[in-house]
């Protein structure tokens, strides 16, 4: 892997994450209108659609390249698979972080979901994959600011603060598998998989808990659209592509930046205002995803290709 495609993935990443830190508020005005799952449904189902046309060019400049369609083919069972688990870890995630932001303010939520850059490297111990001494810093440092963040001075976390951590769970395992399934298949299919795959199974909680009124969903299009196009369309896909180019404790890293631009769009447009406490533990966070990035700024190129974190 060239110094250029990490770069490239990097780009990709923070991009993404930019765009998420403001979806934030866009999610939350939208649980005015309608309920989590169909939510969920819309948002999905509909940024996966916004990848056709992206599929039909990338199909059609392969053609003119003269390439095999083997490896990005709709039926190849590695995409299908990879597909399915992901779009499962996708609608969990965003199912608990819909839920969870009825109960939080965005900014809060957006630093708890970044709670994967402690998770993240759990699972790869786990995984028997070498993390360096300054990540876990990093993550003892996250988590006394998420300590700060969430936990009440009698000790209790917050329905929502608890929803919202059940999601970062979720969200560092969608990392893990689409680390593992995008250097196997198509990014853009596996994105479109992914989506529709966890829009249809939001579509089925939806329809068996939630009433669906269509007047509440006209209400809510522009809060569907923003996160349909750009944080489902646009962001995720930036994340699979550029995770082809970065180790995921990295990748995890560089993604936990969402927790800044939600806490900036949520004191902006939805006038959210934090306690001394917790604006504390957010400083602490950020100071541990700073610190987790400068850890990888000397990474030789060999040990990303082993998948290690130095």
């Amino acid at each position: 892997m060239t110094k250029n495609e990490m770069i490239k993935g990097r780009v990709f990443l923070l991009a993404a994450t930019i765009i998420w830190g403001s979806a934030f508020i866009f999610q939350k005005m939208g649980m005015d209108h309608v309920g989590p799952f169909t939510f969920g449904l819309f948002r999905f189902c509909l940024g996966a659609l916004a990848l056709l046309p992206v599929i039909w060019i990338a199909d059609a400049t392969q053609r003119r390249k003269a390439r095999t369609a083997s490896r990005t083919g709709v039926c190849n069972h590695t995409l299908l698979t990879g597909g399915l688990l992901c779009g499962v870890a996708n609608f969990v995630a965003g199912s608990l972080q819909q839920v969870g932001l009825v109960y939080t303010t965005a900014g809060k939520a957006g630093f708890i979901t970044s709670m994967d850059i402690v998770i993240v490297p759990l699972l790869l111990i786990i995984m028997k994959r070498k993390v360096s001494r300054k990540i876990w810093i990093s993550v003892a440092m996250a988590c006394v600011g998420l300590y700060l963040l969430c936990i009440t001075e009698s000790f209790s976390l917050q329905l929502g603060d608890g929803l919202v951590l059940g999601c970062a769970v979720a969200y560092s395992f969608q990392i893990l598998l689409i680390d593992y399934y995008s250097e196997k298949t198509d990014p853009i299919r596996l994105s479109f998989i992914t989506f529709m795959s966890a829009g249809l199974m939001s579509g089925i909680v939806a329809v068996i808990w939630e009433d669906i009124e269509w007047q509440a969903i006209v209400d809510c299009a522009v809060p569907i659209l923003y996160v349909a196009i750009l944080e489902v369309c646009i962001a995720f896909t930036l994340q699979i592509v550029g995770q082809k180019y970065t180790p995921p404790a990295l990748a995890a890293i560089i993604m936990s930046m969402e927790s800044v631009f939600a806490a900036l769009c949520g004191g902006i447009f939805l006038h959210e205002v934090m306690t001394g406490r917790e604006i504390l533990g957010c400083v602490i966070m950020f100071a541990a995803f700073l610190l987790s990035q400068l850890a990888d700024t000397k990474m030789p190129l060999k040990s990303h290709e082993k998948g290690e974190l130095t």
